[in-house]
């Protein structure tokens, strides 16, 4: 028997059928002439729009082509990977830009801890506070790490120490409101049950708040660390140090073999630091 035989033929919709739907669900049934010139109309509008941007943003397809041709001279270039015997001093600008991600983290979350319990509702429960508080974290959730870098290198100088400062700045209100979140959501019966034999409201933190919220916490910090990681990357370009500094000067010499040998470096610590993460964060959230 072939495989076509054993299908079953679809079912034939009668007019008897279609005229009872289109009785129940006319707009199902039979879109109406208007429903379709307002949707033909929106994509006439939507790509308008699209093409409009494209041109203010010079995105036609003469500059794709020439920039293509660019990039395909760019790979060419890359290729052998090249050290050119500096592999020692590439590792330690991979070193000092893990550094920089974890001092970044370790500073971000203690900054967070106090801040994620001012932002919950559970510790805050005025409404118009709690409201002033966690909009504070958004303003300045919205300012970018580069940008804090570029205001700390002016304040502080070239080097790690406001590539550190940046990543922290730019983790405190993250990690505030991942942890408010965190610790709203909790089950509050701990808690109450600690309360309710006589237990002072630290104790009640101690052993009926942090035993839940902790995995949580550390699993989003260890996230934030591997964030910060490839974000040192590009604070190195801007002159915190590390191995963006190392590509950046490259790519200024036009070294592209050894530009090739950086980024593959850089990925493989990338991909090795991601995957220890995921392992640690897997056990903490499931056990």
């Amino acid at each position: 028997m072939t495989t076509s035989a054993t299908l079953a033929a679809p079912p034939q919709v009668t007019a008897h059928q279609m005229q009872v739907a289109r009785a129940i669900a006319p707009h199902l049934v039979d879109t109406p002439l208007a429903v379709q010139i307002r949707r033909l109309a929106l994509w006439i509008g939507l790509s308008v729009i699209f093409v409009a941007l494209c041109i203010g943003v010079d995105m036609t397809p003469a500059t794709f082509a020439k920039g293509l041709s660019k990039l395909a001279d760019f790979m060419a270039n890359m290729f052998p990977p090249n050290a050119a015997g500096g592999e020692v001093r590439i590792l330690q600008a991979l070193a000092a830009t893990f550094a920089m991600a974890v001092a970044g983290t370790f500073l971000g979350v203690l900054g967070a801890l106090l801040l994620g319990l001012v932002g919950a509702k559970t510790f805050v429960a005025n409404p118009a506070l709690h409201f002033l508080i966690r909009r504070s974290f958004d303003v300045f959730r919205a300012i970018p790490a580069l940008v804090w870098a570029l205001i700390l290198i002016v304040a502080f100088g070239l080097g790690p120490f406001g590539g550190v400062i940046a990543l922290a700045l730019t983790d405190i209100p993250r990690l505030a409101k991942l942890y408010a979140e965190a610790i709203e959501n909790c089950d509050p019966r701990p808690q109450e049950g600690i309360r309710a034999t006589g237990g002072q409201r630290r104790a009640a933190i101690r052993f009926g708040l942090l035993p839940e919220v902790l995995p949580v916490m550390a699993s989003q910090s260890l996230y934030m660390l591997e964030s910060n990681f490839r974000n040192a990357a590009i604070l190195g370009i801007v002159g915190a140090g590390g191995i963006g500094f190392e590509l950046e000067e490259r790519i200024r010499i036009f070294a592209f073999d050894q530009v090739a040998w950086i980024v593959i470096a850089y990925v493989l610590c990338v991909m090795a630091l991601d995957l220890v993460s995921e392992k640690i964060r897997s056990r903490l959230v499931h056990g």
